[in-house]
């Protein structure tokens, strides 16, 4: 029901973005967001069906963009430069995709890729290596998934790879009821957030598994995962949710950082970048632009 708040790193400045000029139905419903290029796309559900908004940097205003091949929620994404991939989710019906879209954002058009291995809702995506890359996910109602899987965007091919999400955490919480895996990159180095035991794991690409390097300085596992931003900018992790270490009240988002070239000590703490008041105490959508 809030409109975007934006914290500016360079300026160590809060901004508060203008409403989106969507329907009720759109602004009450679910929605998920993504930063491509200097766009900002937040999508969910109008009176008429999908949509999706578009906040641009460059002129600060909202505008309708078009919609996908086949508009989905509950799928994986993420951004290089100025393409998007859109991986799986759920249609109109409830059905599990597989179906994977890239957006462009210089002509803003989509573009339909090859589908990935296994349908999946609830995924995650990332691109590193300049690959992209969809872990976790459920394949049916029922059915949870720990394999990768891994899109070369040269071949336009997919390539399946075994028990790339950590099994122990996919069985720990109810399939229907916990977040998409929280990941993200720095430095071409996959990090994710254990939502049962709250600590930060590094993937180690070679071995194919994942060691501890931190403890979160916020809970993931009392709403299953949600609430709580995972995301990468510059050098440096940032967390994002609700109160935390040092003091600060619940009711308050507060910003943490850290670099995990600095260590992964558990005494070297996390950097609180910034704290807003009033701003609600769960993020129900995050995005970085321009890192």
């Amino acid at each position: 029901m809030m409109p975007w708040e934006a914290f500016d790193l360079m300026r160590q400045k809060w901004m508060r973005l203008h409403r989106i000029p969507c329907d009720d139905c759109f602004t009450c419903a679910d929605k998920e967001s993504l930063a491509v290029g200097s766009e900002l796309l937040v999508f969910g559900r109008e009176l008429s069906g999908f949509a999706i908004w578009m906040y641009s940097l460059v002129t600060h205003n909202w505008s309708k963009c078009p919609l996908m091949n086949l508009p989905r929620y509950l799928f994986g994404s993420s951004s290089l430069g100025e393409i998007a991939i859109v991986a799986g989710g759920s249609d109109k019906n409830g059905n599990f995709l597989q179906s994977v879209e890239l957006y462009n954002s210089e002509v803003g058009t989509w573009q339909t890729l090859p589908d990935m291995n296994f349908p999946r809702k609830l995924c995650s995506g990332f691109f590193m290596d300049g690959k992209f890359y969809v872990i976790g996910g459920m394949s049916s109602h029922t059915d949870c998934l720990t394999c990768g899987e891994e899109y070369n965007i040269e071949t336009r091919s997919w390539r399946r790879i075994e028990n790339m999400y950590p099994g122990r955490d996919a069985g720990t919480f109810h399939h229907a009821m916990r977040s998409p895996p929280l990941v993200a990159i720095v430095n071409n180095q996959l990090y994710f957030v254990d939502q049962a035991t709250n600590e930060v794991k590094k993937y180690d690409k070679v071995n194919n598994s994942w060691s501890v390097v931190k403890r979160l300085p916020l809970r993931a596992d009392s709403s299953y995962g949600w609430g709580l931003a995972f995301k990468a900018c510059r050098n440096s992790l940032l967390v994002i949710g609700a109160g935390g270490h040092g003091g600060h009240d619940d009711g308050v988002i507060v910003l943490h950082s850290w670099n995990p070239d600095e260590g992964n000590r558990d005494g070297q703490e996390w950097n609180v970048l910034a704290v807003k008041a009033r701003a609600g105490a769960f993020v129900y959508n995050c995005a970085v632009m321009d890192c």
